[in-house]
Parts: structure tokens; C-alpha cells; sequence
């Protein structure tokens, strides 16, 4: 049986030790705030943003909830951005996504001030990550690292395949393992025999948005397999990108879908949450 990543768990265990840094930082005088802005009432994303407040509640940290009617114009928008770009007391302003289609995400992520861009996308976060600078990365490829070194999974020197090149998971994610001195291959859809990269690699992310898609004949044996990918099957239950049966059967270290990578993406949120009070 393969090695059972708990992502709940090592969650829990990061946010328990940012509990214990927002109390030293209360108790110095040190007070931090994170700015959720919600566009609509898209139910996943209702979702996302009340598990968001319920990690900063846990943690110590305060939020403030902006929840805007779906016909929010862009220019409303980007007016309330430039009100929380200048309040000194927010130190995290993160926007939800998916937006509405009359909304133009790029101009959205380009006006968060760079200082408070807890999620990671800023064109200048990006650029930091690229040069080896220390800035705001990704939450959920910051999580997959952590989720790697927590469970005793060596990322020096071992091939690493990621399958998808998103702006928010793929290509962050490939540098991350550059920055841990992994030798990475960046797969998607024009990629050439797919089967035949993906089974060179130890570490096998998989974040291509399509259910049960890799089996076990994209799989090295022994491989550590991290899927990214959540879905509904036909029978209402939840799934990743990966058969998860299939290439459990093989692999050497697995995430599950749900608990595994999910929970690590709103873990690391708060961590570069903290990471803005502490730099501000």
C-alpha cells in the first residue's frame, strides 16, 4: 500500500504553528488583516471564502468581507481595491475567483498592491518566484512543496513531471521544484506522448482539470503521485485528475481527493497572510 498523504493533517499542523505566531505578534503590538472580496454568489466560491474566514478566525488573524452584488462594474471594483490598497490596518487583499464574465481578471490581479498580494498572482509575485526572489507565491504549489517535505519526500535531484501549465498551479509549480533542485518537465495538451513523459517521473503533479484521467499507464512504479485536480463523478462524489485506485496500486506516496492537496492551499493562504503583517 502506498504512503497516504494527509493534507488535512499537515494543514492543520502549519496552521497550529501560525496560531502560535499571530499570539507572539498580538502580543507585540502586531495586529493583521486580510480583505476577501467576493463577486457574486457562485456556490463553490461561497465556499472557498467561508473556509477562508474560518481559518483567520482560527489563527488569530482578523478578515473583513466584501460580498458584491453580481453586477458589480469593473471600475466598482477596482475602486474598492484602491480603498484597501491604501488602508495601512489591511495587510491581505485577495479576490475570488472565478469573476463574472464583464469583469477583466488580469486588470483585477494587476491593481492589488504587490505588498498585499496574498495569493500569489501579481505579475511581480510571479517575477520574484521566476529570479529566486523572495515574495507571495502561489497557495496551492507552496502547499504541494510543503506537502512533499513533510511527509519525507526528497524533491533534490529527482525527475519531476507536472501535466498542466496554468498560471495559478502549473507553472508555479515548476519552479518551485527548479528552486528545490528538482529536474522538471512541464506537460498539457499539445504534449507529445504524454503516457511515455509522465513515467519517467518520481514526482508526478497532475493538475490538467479532467477526472480520473491518469491511470496507472502514467505511472512510474514507485512514483509519488499529487493530485490537484477535484471533481464531482457521476455519482455526486468527489474526485481528482487521477484514477486514484487504479494508481494507488503502483505509486509509492499518494494525495487523496478530497484531504489531500485542498486543504493545503487555504493552510498557505494564511501563511503568506502572516507573511504581509510581518514584512509591512
Amino acid at each position: 500500500m502506498p504512503q497516504i498523504i494527509d493534507g488535512k493533517a499537515i494543514s492543520d499542523a502549519i496552521k497550529e504553528e501560525l496560531k502560535i505566531k499571530v499570539e507572539k505578534l498580538n502580543k507585540d503590538g502586531i495586529k493583521i488583516c486580510l480583505a476577501v472580496i467576493q463577486v457574486g454568489s457562485d456556490p463553490a466560491s461561497s465556499v472557498y471564502v467561508g473556509n477562508k474566514k474560518k481559518a483567520c478566525a482560527y489563527i488569530g488573524i482578523d478578515s473583513l468581507a466584501y460580498e458584491l452584488p453580481e453586477e458589480t462594474t469593473q471600475d466598482e471594483l477596482l475602486k474598492l481595491i484602491d480603498e484597501l490598497n491604501a488602508k495601512a490596518d489591511v495587510n491581505g487583499i485577495l479576490v475570488q475567483l472565478p469573476l463574472p464574465d464583464h469583469i477583466n481578471e488580469d486588470a483585477v490581479i494587476h491593481a492589488i498592491d504587490p505588498a498585499k498580494d496574498v495569493d500569489g498572482f501579481h505579475p511581480q509575485s510571479v517575477g520574484k518566484l521566476c529570479i529566486g526572489q523572495p515574495g507571495f507565491v502561489s497557495c496551492t504549489p507552496a502547499g504541494i512543496i510543503q506537502l512533499l517535505k513533510r511527509s519525507g519526500i526528497t524533491i533534490e535531484g529527482k525527475e519531476c513531471v507536472v501535466i498542466g501549465r496554468s498560471n495559478i498551479v502549473g507553472k508555479p509549480m515548476a519552479l518551485l521544484l527548479l528552486r528545490e533542485n528538482g529536474t522538471v518537465t512541464v506537460t498539457h495538451s499539445k504534449t507529445q506522448n504524454l503516457k511515455e513523459v509522465a513515467k519517467r517521473a518520481d514526482i508526478l503533479i497532475v493538475a490538467i482539470g479532467k477526472p480520473k484521467m491518469i491511470t496507472r499507464e502514467y505511472v512510474k512504479e514507485g512514483a509519488v503521485v499529487i493530485d490537484v485536480g477535484i471533481h464531482r463523478n457521476e455519482n455526486n462524489k468527489l474526485c481528482g485528475d487521477v484514477d486514484y485506485n487504479d494508481v494507488a496500486t503502483i505509486c509509492s506516496a499518494i494525495t487523496p481527493v478530497p484531504g489531500g492537496v485542498g486543504p493545503m492551499t487555504i493552510a498557505m493562504l494564511m501563511y503568506n497572510c502572516v507573511e504581509a503583517g510581518i514584512s509591512r
